[in-house]
């Protein structure tokens, strides 16, 4: 097999699971926007189950580029595209991502996948709450605060138990791993 073929293989290969995993992150942006919220701004995160998949899979800019499809496709399907909840999901998947990769980067082998979800919803409630303070709520969104991190803490740890489990059973994510 020469180098054109393997690389256009290794394309293929990328291209379908970049397919897949933002299918899936439709997925479930569908099923969360089925379940009542208590509050607008509280979400289970079901869509970052990819990707925290993601991370083990893709390279940094296509792992960056799954972000943007997934804020797009949640937004269209939520008709929030363009508003400020599409600014909001776009700086918290971002920031999300961001940390999820750092902690990875930083502790290697030694941070669980729930670790690595815990670190991500930590990212993305701390920006969601910067963003809060200086466009709507100012100092009273310190009243928030605690109920946005205890949330975020709860799910993101759900999230991360729910990946793992995932990751252990999946034939399909076992075989991607294989390539």
């Amino acid at each position: 097999m020469n180098i054109d073929s393997k690389t256009k293989q290794t394309n293929e290969k990328t291209f379908k699971y970049l397919s897949f995993s933002a299918a899936l992150c439709m997925f479930f942006s569908m099923i969360e926007y089925a379940i009542p919220k208590p509050l607008p701004f509280l979400r289970l995160g079901l869509a970052n189950i990819p990707f925290i998949l993601g991370l083990f899979k893709l390279k940094k800019r296509e792992y960056f580029f799954l972000v943007l499809l997934k804020v797009i496709f949640q937004s269209l399907i939520s008709g929030t595209f363009f508003s400020y909840i599409f600014v909001y999901s776009l700086c918290g998947s971002f920031a999300s991502s961001f940390f999820m990769l750092f902690a990875k980067s930083l502790f290697k082998e030694k941070i669980s996948v729930v670790g690595i979800s815990l670190f991500g919803a930590l990212g993305n409630n701390l920006l969601q709450i910067l963003l809060s303070y200086f466009f709507f709520f100012g100092k009273t969104i310190v009243y928030a605060i605690p109920v946005i991190l205890i949330f975020g803490f709860v799910t993101g740890f759900l999230i991360g138990i729910l990946t793992n489990r995932f990751i252990k059973i999946s034939k399909w994510f076992a075989r991607v791993e294989a390539y």
